[in-house]
């Protein structure tokens, strides 16, 4: 009986040992795996605040912009579509924000943020980048977010997001 007994916690530490070392599907390791998750834009939503593309506010380095967020951050938005000012977004929230040639050209960039604070390139709990509509890298998650966190702590706290306080 003891023999079963060392056996079974033996199998059952091996099982969670698995477990634990299972890729965590929350987590974007590489500039194209982000690429690949925000460059088809259904299962998001706009942001309500600005339905349309509009200029971007102060000294915003964005220009001409719509932004969407997927279904992870749709659900912390409030009923007013925004996140509450305290609020944060949960693990594998996205935002993105199209960056357009105008008020009515096309798209150029996307700039993105994950939510994902255990990555080894997160900075500030966000995957920051930026690409260019060919999927080619144009800021990498791999500079966690330097260039990015400075203009995006300055915002009223809601959770590094500037879009609801400019918009």
């Amino acid at each position: 009986m003891r023999k079963s007994l060392i056996s079974f916690v033996s199998i059952w530490m091996l099982i969670i040992l698995f477990q634990s070392c299972k890729k965590d599907n929350t987590s974007t390791s590489t500039d194209t795996d982000l690429f690949n998750v925000i460059k088809d834009a259904s299962g998001y939503a706009y942001y309500a605040g600005t339905p349309g593309i509009t200029p971007g506010t102060g000294n915003s380095p964005h220009g001409f912009e719509r932004v969407r967020f997927n279904s992870v951050a749709q659900a912390a938005l409030d009923s007013t579509g925004k996140l509450p000012v305290g609020g944060t977004f949960p693990l594998g929230a996205i935002i993105v924000k199209e960056i357009y040639s105008s008020a009515s050209g096309s798209i150029n960039l996307f700039a993105v943020m994950k939510k994902d604070p255990g990555n080894g390139s997160s900075g500030g709990g966000y995957l920051w980048a930026e690409f260019n509509t060919d999927g080619s890298v144009a800021f990498s998650t791999s500079k966690k977010g330097s260039g990015c966190i400075g203009c995006h702590s300055g915002s009223t706290n809601r959770d590094l997001m500037r879009t609801f306080d400019l918009h």
